[in-house]
């Protein structure tokens, strides 16, 4: 009976690891199969061909995207401008995070050929060196704080840059930003079009501040026309940073990558204590469904995250709430500041 008994623990204990068979083809405790890789989500074998052309398709497909919300909203796509002829020499300055090898393709370098290797003029090996890329980070923080040192009450709206004007979404964004206007508040995008632009146009609509933080991408994203000020950036984390210092509450429309990033930096700054009172609202319940059922079913059911986590995460389809939730929040950092004892925050008051 003791050695049933035990004999059943022990293959309670290994139906979780069993579980991995489904995503990974064997189970959690056998050795790699020689010869095969894994597989990506849409099931294709994994290979760096593969991956250097899914990176390529995929920024191909930004630009897609973006260029048709121009369209949509019947502008012309700054990136499908003819570039006008440059005078003179046209220097390019490295604005990457971090060095890439000069051939993909190649082997590893070895210390002799580095060594044979005909040594770049001191200019323009400095120009891509990491300290010359902190003085240009830092200079970016410098520039984007000194534009948005005015704003007050902000609120940013995240979604799809390829939202068309006569899409609900536009619509209910153009609406959220008009109403957050009158109520008071800056309008905060990432100054593209689709939702960004909707946005915008309805915080200029309803006499507010609207304010755009574009993002430099390898072609001409553009801005929409309807910015009071706009700020571009070359590097996504300062963006970021310049988003949530200066923003009281997050509206996520539907949306991509992207605004699925800042979703979640949001809430993990919320989750670590690093904000506070801050509501992260997820704007048309049939669009997020899927991804809060999964965080409920999945990243809960498994400890992954808190139950009170989930609360985190505010969902509605009428601009009114958001605006009512948005402005409660205010209210009740102000007051939260005041009883701390510490001085306002700097998108306190107006």
């Amino acid at each position: 009976m003791a050695k049933n008994s035990a004999t059943q623990a022990v293959h309670k204990k290994a139906t979780v690891p069993q579980k991995l068979t489904v995503l990974t083809g064997k189970s959690a405790g056998s050795a790699p199969t020689k010869g095969k890789s894994p597989k990506t989500a849409s099931g294709k074998r994994v290979n760096p061909q593969l991956l250097k052309q899914a990176s390529e398709d995929a920024v191909a497909g930004t630009r897609e995207r973006t260029e048709a919300g121009h369209m949509m909203a019947g502008r012309t796509p700054p990136s499908r401008l003819t570039q006008q002829r440059q005078s003179g020499a046209i220097r390019t300055v490295d604005e990457s995070l971090r060095d890439t090898p000069h051939d993909l393709d190649t082997s590893t370098v070895t210390e002799d050929e580095k060594l044979l290797q005909a040594p770049r003029s001191y200019e323009e090996d400095y120009t891509k060196t990491d300290p010359w890329r902190v003085m240009r980070i830092t200079a970016e923080f410098v520039e984007g704080m000194d534009a948005l040192a005015s704003v007050r009450r902000g609120v940013s709206i995240f979604g799809s840059a390829r939202t068309a004007p006569d899409d609900p979404m536009y619509q209910a964004a153009e609406e959220t930003g008009r109403l957050l206007a009158e109520a008071g508040f800056t309008v905060i995008t990432g100054a593209g079009p689709g939702v960004m632009e909707a946005a915008n146009k309805g915080a200029k609509e309803g006499g507010g501040r609207s304010v755009g933080c574009n993002i430099e991408l390898p072609f001409e994203q553009g801005a929409n026309p309807h910015l009071d000020t706009l700020v571009n950036f070359r590097y996504f984390f300062v963006r970021k940073t310049m988003f949530v210092k200066y923003s009281n509450a997050f509206v996520i429309f539907p949306g991509g990558f992207g605004t699925l990033d800042e979703t979640f930096e949001a809430i993990t700054l919320i989750q670590t204590g690093k904000i506070y009172q801050f509501p992260v609202i997820l704007f048309g319940r049939a669009y997020w469904a899927g991804l809060v059922r999964w965080l409920q079913s999945k990243v809960l059911v498994e400890r992954k995250i808190s139950p009170g986590d989930l609360d985190l995460l505010i969902m509605t389809d009428d601009p009114r709430e958001v605006v009512h939730t948005i402005a409660q929040a205010y209210r009740a950092e102000t007051r939260t500041v005041e009883r701390r004892g510490i001085a306002p925050p700097h998108s306190a008051g107006k």
